[in-house]
């Protein structure tokens, strides 16, 4: 059982890596990179800072998918954020994911 375990956790860290990889991929292929950043604000926050102010939170995971599949405003000052009308459910949930990881 022990050995099970150490096994799923070494195979599990291993993939973390190319989840980031591929949301990274993602985020840039679906334009998000334009107005953010990982750790510097843009035109809309660094995504550390987004994660960091949404730690915790039971919904943050759904408000920020439906911020980033119908847009935003107020929620980090004037700028609102725009609709992502070519991202799917699935890659918004990847992308919303992938932010709230990160430290």
């Amino acid at each position: 059982m022990k050995a099970a375990l150490i096994a799923l956790t070494v195979a599990f860290a291993a993939s973390a890596p190319a989840f980031a990889q591929d949301a990274a991929a993602l985020a840039k292929s679906k334009n998000c990179m334009s107005c953010h950043a990982v750790d510097k604000k843009v035109v809309g926050p660094a995504y550390k800072e987004v994660a960091k102010k949404f730690a915790g939170q039971k919904d943050a995971e759904a408000q920020l998918i439906k911020a980033v599949l119908e847009g935003s405003k107020g929620v980090w000052g004037p700028i609102p954020m725009p609709a992502n009308k070519n991202v799917s459910q699935a890659e918004a949930k990847q992308l919303v994911d992938w932010i709230l990881s990160m430290k």
